[in-house]
Order: C-alpha cells, then structure tokens, then sequence
C-alpha cells in the first residue's frame, strides 16, 4: 500500500524565513517526479485521491502554498504573491533533488505551472490545467473577492463544510470526498470554533488590485512549448468555454470537459485520474 509522507523547506522571504510544507507519495527515488499544486485557498490534500492512483508511476509532490494548509504564514501580507509562490516552488524542487518535473495545477497552481513552464530552461515537461486558462475573468475574479479572505467562525465542521459546498462546485463527490476536501482546510481554534486553515491575509493583494479587469495570461500560454492538457469544468466561470476553444486550438494541446462541474475539478473521480494519467505517461 502506498504511503504520504511529509517533507519541509525553509524559504527567503522579505522578511526573513518561512517554513513551506508539502505531502509525498510514491518512491523517493523515482526520477519521474509529478508536483501538484492547489487552487487560491486550498490545500496539498486537495489532491490525496490523484496522487495515491499515480504513485506507482510517479513520487508526487503536493505543497500547500505558503499561507495556506501546514505552511507558515507570512508577516507582511502584501507578499502574498505569484513570485514569491514562484521562490517558495523552486527552493521545494531543489529540497526535493528534482530538476525535471511533470506539473498539475488547479486554478492559481495553474497558473503558477504555465509561469515556470514558460520560464527559459523550465523544468516543467507535461503540464495540466485544471480548469484555469489563458485568461482569468473578471466576473470570476469579482466572485472569488466576495468570499476570500473573510475570517469567519462556525460552530461546527459540518456548518463549515456547508459553507465551503456554497462556493465550490466541485462536481459529483460522495459525502466522504466532501469531508476529505473539508477537513484538510480546517482548524479548531482555541476556542473552539472551524475556520478555513488559510492566512485572512492572502486577500490583502488580491483585493487591492480591484476593480478587476480580466487577467490576459496569453504571452505567458503563448510561450509554452511542452504538451498541454486543459480540464474544463463545463459549468465554470473561471474558464469559459470560450477561453477553454481557444486553448485547445494551440498544437500540442489537448482538453477534456468535465460535465456538471463548476469551478473546479475535485480530480476525485476515476475516469477522470485515468484520463491524466494517460496524458501524463503518453
């Protein structure tokens, strides 16, 4: 049976060092290594149910960004950001001793996947967007602000699941997978009240670019060179279908539409694991 392990690494930041945290599965001494990165306020367990399916092929890495999950909080918040995300991914890829990595990114670990993919002499060969694209909507990003960043505290992890279920479209899961996605961004605090294990202060940036305008990522996209697999939830509003036909129009590019699903994919379905892994060791 396949086992987690965990792993850390100090990283530099504006202000000093902070503690970045990940979870690994499969053979350390595997050379085929897949890093997994999650959406704006999740978490590395995000994707427990993928990695645990690919160890076999692959030692999966699946960092909760700092800020999030078990990694430190930063003390100033305006640091919350792509580079120093971008720092915090290459200090784990050295820690870890890989130089040549596969990539899966939900939403914003999307995101960071097609800026180092883009980057001159990337380590990224296949990479996977989970339902994030060459543009970010502003209606998308005017959501996301209703919600990020609000420290609010509930009497129960059932009141908390609920709350997350309310913004998470995550598509067809068993109570179990709910409770799974739940858990792992929640923490008691001391008086013993859920709140999302998540730093309120990662909101600071991302509300001081409003009003918002749609993020044009294309010179980023237009840049990449590797083959490219988009998972398009068919419901969402962060990639439109519009956004998703362009995409897949790119050469080496390949897409999958995932019915009934908003914003994102919870890649906790079986044929939709079997169709990354296909892509991923074609």
């Amino acid at each position: 049976m396949t086992t987690m392990r965990e792993g850390s690494v100090k990283c530099l930041g504006n202000r000093g060092f902070h503690r970045m945290r990940w979870v690994e599965w499969g053979d350390r001494a595997n050379p085929r290594v897949l890093v997994c990165v999650h959406g704006l306020t999740r978490c590395g367990r995000d994707f427990d149910y993928l990695a645990e399916r690919l160890a076999d092929d692959y030692r999966v890495l699946c960092p909760d960004i700092v800020g999030r999950g078990r990694s430190d909080w930063l003390a100033d918040k305006n640091d919350y950001g792509y580079p120093q995300y971008l720092s915090d991914l290459a200090a784990m890829l050295a820690a870890a001793g890989t130089e040549s990595v596969d990539w899966l990114g939900t939403s914003m670990g999307g995101i960071l996947g097609m800026m180092l993919a883009a980057q001159p002499r990337t380590p990224v060969g296949r990479l996977v967007l989970n339902d994030v694209g060459c543009v970010v909507p502003k209606a998308a990003l005017e959501r996301i602000a209703t919600y990020v960043g609000r420290d609010v505290a509930f009497e129960s992890l059932d009141a908390l699941e609920a709350a997350m279920r309310s913004v998470s479209p995550f598509g067809k899961l068993t109570p179990a997978q709910w409770r799974h996605l739940a858990i792992h961004v929640a923490r008691r605090d001391e008086a013993g009240l859920w709140r999302f294990r998540y730093d309120p202060g990662i909101a600071v940036p991302f509300k001081a670019a409003a009003p918002y305008a749609d993020v044009d990522l294309r010179p980023i996209w237009q840049a990449l060179r590797g083959p490219v697999l988009v998972l398009h939830g068919e419901q969402s509003d962060l990639l439109t279908a519009d956004i998703y036909r362009e995409m897949v129009a790119r050469p080496g590019t390949e897409g999958l539409v995932v019915p009934d699903t908003g914003h994102a994919p919870a890649l906790m379905d079986a044929a939709l694991v079997a169709a990354v892994r296909s892509f991923l060791l074609a």
